[in-house]
């Protein structure tokens, strides 16, 4: 009796030591580890020194070589894809915080695309087919989420799995054409109608990206999920409820694919297939990697992942207007990718 009374003090004071843990590393959650000590201050404020950096850097590069790049029209566009690339980017934030890793977010949001399109065209109210595009991502989601949390499957696998099928399904239906016919009242509302001078989807972006960053740094959920991405076992033992999380979290990617699906279909006036190509998760991993997002969970804010959005946005943008070449510019992303990659490594065992 005595060694049981013992042991469950030494489990009382670890579930307290962890609750702790987990309160430091959502408010602090560059550190790999969860440990943040105030030497390591210092390196954080130079890593975001470097970041703003090459920021600046590379905006002097673009005015020297792209003029054209500063132009109202053209900054306005730019934000116009950050906001669509920055809610799939939050929705990967989320998984990759707690641990896992969504490949199909980029097919979920263009086969809710389709779906919604197609009962738009064939005379459907375009409020229902909002409703459709969101039910279709928070769905795939479930299914994700399920498989990942219940079935222990591995989040790799799975999620690549279901982008094969949400791709395969959405050139089945639409024939690898574009269903256009899209009513006005959904394209004026979405796209058309600016507030301020500035695009409904701008500030719809920023208003999810705002939520998201209090979900996960002042909610018990937020600090569930950073918890989980750190230790599952040592959040399960602290009374983490590890498979709701998980689940909620690949529902969240999938509601934002939903969104995204919405607000891409009232820019471009049509849906396709190709909405979520390949190029797409490339560069939703890229913004997330950026953006301080650790490949190994745990780690990252929601503003850091949006910043690597930005990033990579005004990449891609200038490299259009400079005239380098598609494949070229996939090389590009892919280096910056295995960069940061790396230096996330050497991070992650020097806090080892």
């Amino acid at each position: 009796m005595r060694e049981l009374s013992i042991k469950r003090g030494q489990t009382g004071k670890f579930r307290s030591r962890l609750r702790r843990k987990i309160a430091r590393s959502s408010d602090s959650s560059n550190s790999t580890t969860g440990r943040v000590p105030k030497v390591l201050t210092a390196s954080r404020l130079v890593q975001q020194g470097l970041r703003t950096v090459l920021l600046v850097g590379m905006l002097v590069l673009i005015d020297i070589y792209a003029p054209r790049f500063f132009r109202y029209q053209n900054l306005v566009n730019i934000l116009l894809q950050v906001s669509l690339l920055g809610l799939m980017t939050i929705g990967m934030t989320v998984v990759m915080i707690a641990g896992g890793i969504d490949l199909s977010l980029p097919a979920n949001m263009a086969i809710g695309a389709v779906l919604g399109a197609m009962y738009m065209k064939s005379g459907g109210n375009w409020i229902v087919s909002c409703f459709i595009m969101v039910a279709v991502g928070v769905l795939v989601g479930l299914v994700n989420g399920i498989a990942v949390s219940r079935l222990k499957m591995i989040p790799f696998v799975v999620t690549l799995a279901m982008m094969t099928i949400l791709s395969g399904s959405a050139v089945w239906l639409t024939n690898s054409l574009s269903i256009s016919q899209i009513p006005n009242s959904f394209l004026s509302l979405f796209d058309a109608s600016p507030i301020f001078g500035i695009p409904m989807t701008i500030w719809l972006g920023a208003a999810v990206t705002g939520a998201a960053t209090v979900l996960m740094r002042s909610t018990v959920f937020g600090r569930w999920v950073y918890a989980v991405g750190l230790n599952a076992r040592a959040a399960r033992v602290a009374g983490v409820p590890v498979e709701r999380v998980v689940l909620m979290s690949y529902v969240i990617s999938g509601l934002m694919a939903g969104l995204t699906s919405i607000l891409l279909t009232a820019r471009l006036g049509s849906a396709s297939a190709n909405m979520g190509n390949d190029g797409v998760v490339l560069d939703i991993v890229s913004a997330c990697v950026v953006g301080g997002v650790s490949i190994y969970g745990g780690s990252g804010r929601v503003l850091g992942a949006v910043f690597g959005a930005v990033l990579i946005t005004v990449l891609s943008n200038a490299m259009n207007l400079i005239g380098v070449s598609y494949y070229l510019s996939l090389i590009i992303k892919g280096a910056v990718i295995i960069a940061f990659i790396a230096i996330e490594g050497r991070k992650g065992r020097a806090d080892e």
